[in-house]
């Protein structure tokens, strides 16, 4: 489904005026699906907003494996933190599903920043994504990849029933054959059943139970591990 741009909560709080000039200024691209937004490293001079389908944002490892950052579905800003900083895309974009995205130019953009409303929602969205960044680095240097997938369970157990093992795999930044495993292993343990490709939770203690106990990866220097894998650089 295309979302109106007055969907935005960005976008709707803006006078009648600037919603005018909102619709003659943003330009609308279509993709098609595993289509390629950006690359990290790209430069801009826009704010890209996601108004149709699905897109996840990954970053490539030294040695070419992809470390999933986040998943974004319509409506959403994608990489508005590097738009307003005038800094390179830090991740790449790419569609999972068909989809569109606006275009807004920065000129056009920052002449909405005296608007308090406008920029009230500007703030939500960065701190959102502030929050999720503290949340991945939390998944990624804490939690063991059983705890990983046991976590997934409990917060989002319908995501195993719309995508691809694979897809979940790469959202957990696992390999698919240590996915496959742990899922083998929670239906021998009778914490999960899997029915005609659907799967059910049995014992949702159990996966309490192992993100609360199982939470240390077999690493020395976490953080270190971490920040080698996404290629950071202090």
């Amino acid at each position: 489904m295309v979302v109106k741009l007055e969907e935005i909560p960005m976008f709707s709080a803006l006078s009648g005026v600037h919603k005018q000039e909102l619709y003659n200024a943003i330009h609308i691209k279509h993709y098609a699906k595993e289509s390629i937004v950006f690359y990290e490293g790209d430069e801009s001079e826009y704010l890209h907003i996601l108004i149709e389908g699905d897109v996840k944002l990954y970053k490539t490892s030294p040695k070419g494996s992809q470390i999933q950052i986040n998943r974004l579905s319509a409506p959403s800003l994608i990489a508005e933190f590097a738009c307003f900083e005038k800094e390179v895309f830090p991740a790449t974009c790419e569609f999972v599903t068909d989809g569109a995205i606006g275009l807004l130019h920065f000129d056009t953009l920052y002449t909405y920043l005296n608007q308090p409303a406008f920029s009230l929602e500007l703030i939500k969205s960065l701190t959102s994504k502030v929050m999720l960044l503290s949340s991945l680095v939390h998944k990624e240097t804490i939690l063991s990849s059983e705890a990983k997938v046991a976590d997934l369970m409990i917060k989002k157990v319908g995501i195993f029933n719309r995508l691809k093992n694979n897809e979940i795999a790469s959202i957990l930044n696992l390999t698919p054959e240590t996915f496959s495993r742990i899922l083998t292993k929670f239906k021998k343990e009778g914490i999960i059943s899997v029915d005609n490709h659907v799967l059910k939770v049995l014992n949702t203690d159990a996966l309490y139970s192992i993100v609360d106990t199982n939470t240390m990866k077999e690493c020395t220097n976490c953080i270190a591990q971490f920040k080698a894998e996404i290629g950071y650089k202090d």
